[in-house]
């Protein structure tokens, strides 16, 4: 039995635990177990918006029984204390692991340089951490709104933090923002509210372009954020804190100035060590003093071929560290080739708040491409999704989107508020429109119901080969729009002129277009004189002819459809639909009859408010592909988007009320969900 252990569940030693079950599931000869003294990953990259108050705790963190649902990794909570690299066992408080391959993911822990004092500054370094740094500055507001006393207020209302890297500039620009919150919620003046950033660089950002750096800066005193640079923290005090020879008085000093290996990598003396507090590892991530120990995340201190200095302590490389551990650990198992770690990375993203950040995005060091504002929190996100549907699914991927958008406060996102429920009307004011929806929906079924159980092709989406054509015309109202064509085209065949035939057939500017200029402007617009002022081709006759040119205008009631549109449709036809020996086929009748069916189902649903998520994304469908039959009409739109606008309408007065929070439950006990992460909660 080869016996793999993973130390530590954070970014890297969750996504190589992951990759090395995927990969190693079907080999009953093998063990893989992870430990962590926490039951869940935190995302250490989002800590700052718990602690200023723009996310709820639970959405920082994932559970590891969630994330290994029925996979064959075992979870094991306790602390590792040291490891007998000798004997190969890894020594946790209460247990003993024994190992052929061991990963070291043990992460980081903060540096404080020696400062005197440095307990008494809060941390941003775990889950813990944000939650108790939250409180402290809520309990600083509370207490300043009822304070007298100038001096004690001042300290109260001064936040100082230590360190412009990303996490104390993350933390800086989310408190200022936070800031407009809790003053307007406890009735205290912006102006009485300081918020310090320090450090010893000259700038913040040092590894940033300058012009983003100057971005930063101009954003920071925008929001009122005093920057204090080019001197260092000499010591903390309870309620003070000492920068050179000055002295500041605040109660919440936040230390975010750097970090250094972990406690573990620390005892472990018997690898080498290098830089701060981290392994040396070869091209392999193997220890250069133990191959059977792989090192990855922040704790490996490689420098790649062709470059100056170790890979970086960021994300990215924990993401690729453990794809090449995991697979350099699985070629040894199956006797393959170990591959080489020679990683590429692609930039960083840093928020000032939930509103605004700068991105340095690019393959080479000397072809970054700079963002700032809406792009740069738009390549965050996107990052982060990317992140979750490797870790969590899609699961986490709903949990993000709820937290980040639909539920947050404040507007204090890069899309403001349009996406959030925050001061939206309630549910409730949708349930009438809902219910028309689904007797809409019901009636338009059950009026095609007798055609289908009869002759079909009367109610069909599929014209007759003719009518597809233009020789006879055939929309979703049947027979009096076929009449209505044929008779236009009967009148457009002994028409005198182009112009009225094209005016007659179909009414459209497409046809008219191409009978001349003047024709194609009282065509297009309906114009019963046909006299045109002006005989050269004008602004509105380049829309006019733009129009028949990009739109297929129909007979009856049809809506116009896209040229680009009915080319696929009349593909599709020749391809699934039409056979030119037997004429429609059988795929037609059941597509046609299940559309019905589906119409009938779709308005019970809104009717009756069960599944409306559901129900809502068939509307959306079956309008979009009714449109592109070619022979829709107008009133199909409002089938559509007003199914949208009752994706959720069915929590109020409807089934769902009643049996989404009983599935959600369901789904988190079956193995198949669980697995596949397919739950909400």
């Amino acid at each position: 039995m080869e016996k793999i252990v993973v130390v530590g569940a954070g970014y890297a030693g969750v996504l190589t635990a992951k990759k090395l079950e995927k990969k190693l599931k079907k080999k009953n000869d093998v063990e893989i177990t992870i430990i962590d003294k926490n039951s869940y990953h935190t995302m250490l990259t989002e800590l700052h918006e718990v602690a200023a108050g723009r996310v709820d705790e639970e959405s920082i963190k994932m559970e590891l029984s969630d994330i290994f649902a029925n996979r064959k990794v075992n979870v094991i909570l306790d602390e590792v204390v040291n490891v007998d690299f000798d004997k190969k066992v890894v020594n946790a408080k209460d247990h003993k692991f024994e190992y052929d391959y061991l990963v070291i993911a043990t992460g980081s822990k903060p540096n404080f340089f020696g400062v005197q004092g440095h307990e008494n500054a809060y941390q941003l370094w775990s889950y813990t951490d944000a939650i108790v740094l939250k409180d402290q500055i809520l309990n600083c507001f509370r207490t300043a709104a009822c304070t007298r006393d100038a001096v004690e207020r001042k300290k109260l209302l001064t936040f100082s933090v230590v360190g412009s890297g990303f996490t104390g500039v993350e933390m800086a620009g989310e408190l200022a923002e936070y800031k407009t919150e809790l003053c307007r919620k406890f009735d205290i003046p912006q102006e009485e509210v300081t918020i310090n950033i320090l450090d010893i660089c000259p700038r913040v950002l040092p590894n940033y372009p300058d012009k983003l750096v100057t971005k930063v800066e101009k954003r920071f005193t925008k929001m009122g954020i005093t920057q204090i640079m080019g001197e260092a923290v000499c010591e903390i005090g309870e309620d003070y804190l000492k920068v050179g020879d000055k002295k500041i008085e605040c109660n919440t000093t936040v230390w975010a100035a750097g970090i250094q290996g972990s406690d573990l990598v620390d005892n472990a003396q018997e690898i080498k060590h290098e830089g701060c507090g981290r392994l040396a590892t070869n091209e392999y991530l193997q220890s250069v003093d133990n191959d059977s120990v792989y090192v990855v995340g922040d704790n490996v201190f490689y420098v790649p071929e062709g470059e100056e200095s170790s890979v970086p302590q960021m994300v990215e490389h924990a993401e690729k560290s453990a794809g090449c551990a995991a697979s350099n650990i699985i070629a040894s198992i199956n006797g393959g080739e170990l591959t080489k770690y020679q990683p590429k990375f692609n930039g960083s993203m840093v928020c000032v708040g939930g509103r605004w950040g700068v991105a340095s995005i690019g393959s080479k060091p000397d072809k970054m491409k700079s963002f700032s504002g809406f792009p740069a929190m738009f390549i965050k996100h996107f990052i982060n999704f990317i992140y979750f549907i490797q870790v969590l699914g899609l699961h986490k991927w709903y949990s993000y989107a709820k937290h980040e958008f639909f539920t947050i406060r404040d507007k204090r996102s890069f899309v403001g508020g349009h996406f959030s429920n925050e001061k939206n009307a309630p549910t409730i004011f949708l349930v009438p429109l809902r219910i028309f929806l689904g007797f809409a929906w019901l009636a338009s079924g059950i009026a095609k119901l007798p055609g289908i159980l009869g002759d079909w092709t009367k109610v069909t989406a599929f014209p007759s080969k003719a009518a597809r054509y233009g020789i006879e015309a055939v929309n979703s109202g049947g027979s009096d729009a076929a009449a209505a064509a044929t008779g236009a085209a009967e009148t457009a065949s002994n028409a005198a002129g182009a112009a009225d035939a094209a005016a007659a057939a179909t009414g459209a500017a497409g046809d008219a277009a191409a009978s001349g200029a003047v024709d194609a402007a009282a065509a297009a617009t309906g114009d019963a004189t046909g006299q045109v002022v002006d005989t050269t081709m004008s602004t509105f006759d380049s829309a006019a002819h733009w129009l028949g040119q990009t739109f297929e205008f129909k007979a009856g009631n049809a809506s116009p459809t896209f040229k680009f549109f009915d080319g696929i449709m009349n593909w599709a036809y020749e391809t699934f639909f039409w056979s030119g020996d037997t004429g429609f086929t059988t795929l037609a009748a059941v597509f046609q009859s299940g559309m019905v069916y589906a119409e009938i189902g779709v308005g019970l649903m809104f009717i009756f408010g069960f599944l409306t998520p559901i129900a809502a994304i068939l509307s959306f469908v079956m309008m979009v592909a009714i449109y592109m039959s070619g022979w829709s009409y107008m009133a199909i739109f409002f089938y559509g988007f007003a199914g949208l606008a009752c994706i959720f309408a069915g929590n109020a007065f409807g089934l769902d009320y009643y049996f989404l929070p009983w599935l959600d439950k369901k789904l988190r006990t079956w193995k198949f969900t669980k697995k596949w992460y397919l739950y909400f909660k």
